[in-house]
């Protein structure tokens, strides 16, 4: 356990941040999940909101823009 006040302040952000983090990979997960089980003209549009979240994810910094390039590659697939 650090000692230095900044050092301390330094762990609870991070923890703070990994949490945050955690957060939003979690609920992307969870979009890819529902648009790839999507039947019919549900796909499209739950394809279109799994897009967004990917994005807004990639922006963050919580995945890469590769990754993020990549998960939108297999999410339009489907949609054909």
């Amino acid at each position: 356990m650090p000692n230095i006040k900044s050092a301390k302040k330094r762990v609870l952000v991070a923890e703070t941040k990994t949490m945050q983090n955690k957060m939003i990979k979690s609920n992307m997960n969870t979009m890819i999940k529902k648009a790839n089980a999507a039947e019919g003209d549900a796909k499209a549009e739950a394809v279109r909101v799994a897009v967004k979240t990917v994005d807004k994810a990639a922006a963050k910094g919580v995945i890469s823009k590769n990754a993020a390039s990549r998960k939108k590659s297999q999410l339009a697939k489907t949609v054909k």
